[in-house]
């Protein structure tokens, strides 16, 4: 049967528009929408690595097969990939993969978590598939589950000396020494080692009361690191040229308060292990390290390190390492004009911090002097809420009490507040208010 319909031709052409934007509406909603490259074929193949990764060692290294349960999360989606099942079904299996999403109350990081009653080491996955990348966060975060079951709860460290011009200085002739250390052998190693631990001695001296947690933090951080680069190496090359990337990545970073006990503990790690070194001795989340060192290769140290530390730092390129940190400084006066008309002149939103829980990637820290320093993207949990930075930077204060955002674009649905480059979710009982022209969290009083 023929339909006609008998219309003027204004109408006629506007039908026909009509009929094509359909069209189109049509075809644009058969399309679906891209998919994650982190498909649960690929997590199946990446879990089956994992496990030959931690059967070959045969819990050698620490006595224990790290393998375990592991989920991988999207940071887009929240979608989560796991190798096992938690104990209150809310993954659902399917072919020995089990899927579901991860709460947007809780931080995505990589660190163990409990998740439907059972414990996983929870592998944020990178924006683009990076094969070495993904093994070795995963094997970083199981080694954490090892040392949760041990009794090493996870820690998020800020050595805020670490960021101080000396500090600096004595760490990056460290570094140099250690590079040599890795790249020669005989009595030249030797020396190179002695260099290290006289500068590392040096820079102690003038920071003794951060010795323990930094001595933490290069444990913790550190062991981890030197075991996933370890399990991953096919040979002591291979190991050596993975730590020295790892290196020149964390040497190149504005801020070390936040990063560098990862790289250093797992160099110091790496000569322990060249010696034989039996790492299943070690239980204490407070060892330092480099003692380790010396006592196992037997060199001897000054009274005060200082006192040669200066003459040892002309042999490692002392000049140019006191201009990259003039250079920094630099940096950070220019940063910190750029940043004090926005957080200090402008309008924007104080949020103060109580038990806080960040999550950032290192290189996006950046000391602003007095006020604090840079966090250009981050997610960051309290007992406010959880608060997820994109853009346009968040500064938190030097003691870490409190943190500014730009109040540019601010918008409050609900729980849900809102600004350009920035999210935050409110939990119950808290609110912003304005105060002249910026906005403070507060805890709602009670009427």
């Amino acid at each position: 049967m023929k339909i006609f319909f008998l219309l003027s031709e204004p109408v006629t052409f506007l039908m026909k528009k009509l009929i094509f934007l359909s069209f189109l509406f049509f075809l644009g909603c058969r399309e679906k929408p891209a998919e994650s490259y982190f498909t649960a074929a690929k997590a199946s193949k990446y879990f089956k690595d994992l496990r030959e990764i931690c059967d070959k060692d045969q819990g050698g290294l620490w006595g224990a097969n790290l393998y375990g349960p592991v989920m991988f999360v999207d940071r887009t989606t929240r979608r989560i990939i796991s190798n096992q099942p938690d104990e209150a079904g809310l993954l659902k299996g399917k072919d020995g993969i089990y899927t579901g999403i991860y709460p947007r109350e809780q931080m995505i990081s990589n660190s163990p978590v409990s998740f439907g009653g059972k414990e996983f080491s929870l592998v944020a996955l990178p924006p683009e598939e990076d094969d070495y990348r993904i093994k070795s966060r995963a094997l970083h975060v199981l080694f954490h589950s090892f040392q949760l079951r041990n009794g090493i709860k996870p820690v998020l460290f800020n050595q805020t000396n670490m960021d101080d011009r000396e500090a600096r200085l004595w760490l990056k002739l460290e570094w140099k020494a250690l590079q040599k250390a890795f790249r020669t052998d005989g009595n030249e190693r030797m020396v190179a080692i002695r260099d290290a631990l006289v500068f590392r001695g040096a820079g102690r001296e003038l920071y003794q009361n951060y010795t323990i947690e930094s001595n933490r933090f290069e444990t913790y951080d550190g062991l981890a690191t030197f075991t996933s680069v370890k399990l991953l190496s096919a040979s002591v090359a291979e190991r050596n040229k993975r730590l020295m990337e790892g290196l020149d990545r964390v040497y190149r970073m504005a801020s070390y308060a936040r990063s560098y006990g990862s790289i250093h503990g797992a160099l110091y790690a790496s000569l322990l292990f060249d010696a034989g070194y039996d790492f299943q001795t070690l239980n204490a989340d407070s060892t330092d390290l480099g003692e380790l060192v010396r006592n196992v290769y037997k060199i001897s140290l000054p009274a005060i390190c200082r006192d040669v530390a200066g003459s040892l730092a002309l042999s490692y390129d002392l000049a140019d390492v006191t201009r990259e940190e003039e250079e920094r400084l630099r940096n950070i006066e220019e940063r910190t004009r750029e940043l004090t008309g926005k957080f200090t002149e402008r309008d924007v939103v104080y949020l103060e911090l109580e038990s806080p829980y960040f999550d950032f990637e290192p290189e996006d820290i950046h000391p602003v002097d007095t006020l604090g320093t840079l966090y250009n993207a981050l997610r960051v949990s309290d007992s406010w809420g959880k608060l997820s930075v994109d853009k346009g930077g968040c500064l938190v204060s030097g003691n870490y009490r409190y943190m500014r955002i730009s109040a540019k674009g601010f918008r409050v649905e609900k729980n849900r507040v809102s600004g350009e480059g920035w999210n935050l979710i409110l939990n119950d009982g808290w609110e912003i208010i304005p105060v002249k022209q910026d906005y403070f969290l507060r805890k709602v009083i009670p009427l």
